[in-house]
């Protein structure tokens, strides 16, 4: 069972995107049958069973045993992958292509880059998986509190000259490079705001109350 598998297919897609099969993708973390289920969920176990052969149809569960009592034969099934995620590849037509924009500070740019981060790695894992090797990937995922705009854009000059000298450094762009093994790697840097939690979008309330009284 993988940890993410990336859907792809625009079918599978949508057979995920049921609410009665994301249950079910949910409970088959640990293998069970469509009467295990059934009792789980609360549906007939006939019902559970037409749902189980989609998911299955579409790779999205498999066959882990076959249980033989008396004249029927049980079929013990789990999900693919712990949990999913849904390629921007599943809708090709319309999915963000990054080459559509060139402002940095975009932030479409940054959805596009992110649109592209999904369906790269969701190719590289399952290729990975195939042939049974690691992937080598790194990521840093952080907060930065800045006092203000200025600063924002202060340190992000600063952090786009570091990466420049570190590429400047390290990138070997040349066809000899590739031909003799060296293999490219994509690097993508992102920053944007934190999403609010209600506790911070209290204060922001309280602050924006303060300031409105004080101009009074």
């Amino acid at each position: 069972m993988l940890d993410i598998e990336v859907i792809e297919d625009p079918a599978a897609a949508e057979a995920s995107l049921d609410p009665i099969r994301t249950r079910i993708l949910q409970e088959l973390v640990d293998p069970a049958s469509a009467t295990q289920l059934a009792a789980k969920v609360g549906l007939p176990r006939q019902k559970v069973n037409y749902h189980l052969k989609a998911l299955e149809r579409h790779g999205l569960v498999e066959l882990v045993e076959e249980r033989r009592k008396g004249n029927v034969t049980e079929r013990v099934l789990r999900a693919t992958a712990a949990s999913y995620l849904i390629s921007p590849a599943a809708l090709a037509s319309v999915a963000p292509d990054p080459r559509r924009f060139s402002d940095r500070f975009s932030a479409f740019w940054l959805l596009s880059l992110a649109s592209r981060t999904v369906q790269e790695m969701g190719k590289l894992i399952a290729g990975a998986a195939v042939a049974r090797k690691k992937l080598a990937s790194f990521a840093i995922d952080g907060e930065i509190t800045f006092r203000s705009a200025a600063e924002r854009a202060a340190f992000a000059e600063e952090l786009g000259v570091a990466v420049t000298q570190l590429v400047d450094k390290y990138h070997d762009g040349g066809a000899a490079a590739v031909a003799s093994g060296a293999r490219k790697h994509r690097l993508v840097v992102v920053l944007h705001p934190a999403l609010k939690t209600p506790v911070m979008e209290q204060a922001s309330s309280e602050q924006s109350a303060e300031k409105d009284q004080s101009n009074d």
